[in-house]
């Protein structure tokens, strides 16, 4: 199993859409939200992922063809 996390940047146009519930409903990954800022006109979202890496990777691929803007995060392991 793979672990990724990631910044999840939303524009106003998809706010209001369910991305998260989404990938973790159409793709086989499990997501865990680390931190988010949201409100009715933008937001953002520190996300962990665990599943295969295609899984993984098509979920990211599907969040970004959404609107969404994906930017991995590199972790300190000593900082977590």
């Amino acid at each position: 199993m793979a672990k990724r996390k990631v910044m999840l940047t939303f524009p106003e146009t998809i706010i209001q859409e369910p991305i998260i519930y989404n990938l973790s409903h159409q793709f086989v990954i499990v997501t865990n939200i680390h931190r988010a800022n949201i409100s009715e006109s933008k937001g953002w979202v520190v996300l962990e992922m665990e599943g295969e890496e295609k899984e993984i990777k098509e979920a990211i691929t599907w969040a970004t063809a959404k609107g969404v803007r994906v930017d991995s995060i590199f972790s300190d392991p000593v900082g977590e």
